[in-house]
């Protein structure tokens, strides 16, 4: 019933046995095997009088520390209530109890998809205090199986659902509806490559030319593509000549010359646009913890000044920025969803339709400065919140920084004998 286990490095036992369709792993702490068959045979006993109805586990004993103490309460108790919470029930009364505005829609929308994965593979009504990391484990093996749109589900996407599970316990834990640390510790995952660097349009087109790729490292690649100056010029026009509606056109312009967030853009009030100082007011969430709304200062480009002017003077009504006409009477604000819409349907089916979101924008927003050897805090000041992983895909993109770093140690002499053998 249970069984003994020694590791080869601390040389201490552990013990596994099966208690509730659970697996139970517990290392013993100690390398003495008399002992450690000693503790093995009071806890099969303990199972056995448990099995056969001998005795039972007080409601507010957690049932581990019962049989671990050898049938004595261990004086961790707890509440049935906080012990007992099937996951869905638990979901549901996180989201009841969220503070209203506390966090952002497509955050929550985000959250909750989250937790139907989690509920349909660990199970609706799993006991979230009994989910040990054994169980996160196995949920990762049977994700990664999953497919979406007939393509698989990348590590990475398994990753962050646990990192929901994990912001899921700790609220449990602060709610005094869960004890301990979450199991999400130690769960392992394939390992997987760092996103490539931002590269031109011209860069991906000539590695996809040489033949070779599947259509999954096709599309990888125009993942990290951003656009030179130019090439934002030449969208905007496009977007221009063909938008279906006339907020699209200069909430496409703001998005490119600001390097705006789309919730940021969707966010954006009338009066954070300041046409005296020429400057526009970007409203961000992810920059802080402790507040619900921080602000960063953006410059307006000559382009963005104007077309901002001309859309003011014939909005169509309320606080937004940006909004569209419901008939021809009600000007309602965007949603994060429908101005994605109205990109990808303007440049579907044209050059430009590998554009798979605003995030392009503010990509090229970073990549386009950083080429033009712009200093870095300044960047980071623009972009708001960033991570050094996402600096790192541009920072490539500073040239005479990094050929000056070169030269300070090799110096500039090779370069000049190359060009007199060349001649």
């Amino acid at each position: 019933m249970a069984s003994l286990h020694k590791d080869r490095k601390s040389s201490n036992f552990s013990i596994r046995f099966r208690y509730e369709g659970r697996n139970i792993n517990r290392s013993l702490r100690t390398s003495d095997k008399r002992k450690a068959a000693g503790i093995c045979s009071r806890i099969e006993e303990t199972l056995l009088l448990l099995e056969g109805g001998r005795i039972e586990i007080p409601a507010s004993t957690e049932p581990l520390d019962f049989i671990f103490s050898d049938g004595k309460k261990t004086g961790k108790t707890v509440s049935t209530k906080t012990k007992h919470w099937g996951l869905t029930e638990f979901c549901a009364i996180y989201e009841q109890r969220l503070p209203q505005g506390h966090k952002e829609a497509s955050t929550l929308h985000g959250e909750r998809i989250h937790f139907n994965h989690l509920q349909r593979h660990l199970g609706p009504n799993r006991k979230v205090q009994f989910i040990t990391k054994a169980n996160l484990q196995e949920y990762v093996a049977k994700r990664l199986q999953d497919t979406h749109h007939g393509k698989p589900i990348q590590p990475d996407t398994v990753r962050k659902e646990l990192v929901t599970f994990r912001m899921l316990w700790n609220w449990g834990v602060q709610e005094d509806l869960l004890t301990g640390p979450s199991p999400t510790k130690h769960v392992v995952f394939p390992l997987t490559d760092e996103k490539p660097p931002f590269m031109t349009c011209q860069e991906i087109e000539r590695i996809i030319a040489r033949g070779g790729l599947t259509e999954a490292e096709e599309r990888r690649l125009w993942e990290s593509v951003y656009l030179e100056t130019s090439e934002v010029g030449e969208v905007l026009e496009y977007i221009r000549n063909n938008a279906r509606y006339p907020f699209i056109y200069p909430m496409m312009v703001f998005v490119a010359h600001t390097s705006a967030r789309r919730s940021e853009m969707v966010r954006s009030l009338i009066e954070d646009i300041d046409f005296r100082s020429r400057t526009v007011v970007l409203r961000e969430k992810k920059k802080s913890r402790t507040k619900a709304m921080t602000f960063r200062r953006v410059d307006m480009s000559p382009l963005l000044y104007r077309v901002l002017q001309e859309w003011i003077q014939n909005h169509p009504g309320g606080q937004q920025t940006f909004c569209q006409l419901r008939g021809f009477q009600q000007a309602l604000p965007l949603t994060v969803w429908q101005a994605h819409y109205h990109l990808k349907q303007t440049v579907s089916n044209s050059d430009w339709s590998f554009l798979t979101g605003f995030h392009i924008f503010r990509h090229s927003f970073a990549s386009n400065l950083a080429a033009a050897e712009v200093d870095q805090r300044v960047i980071d000041e623009f972009m708001g919140h960033q991570t050094e992983e996402m600096r790192r895909r541009y920072r490539h993109l500073f040239p005479a920084q990094r050929r000056a770093a070169i030269e300070s140690i090799f110096g500039e002499e090779d370069d000049r004998n190359q060009g007199s053998l060349a001649s």
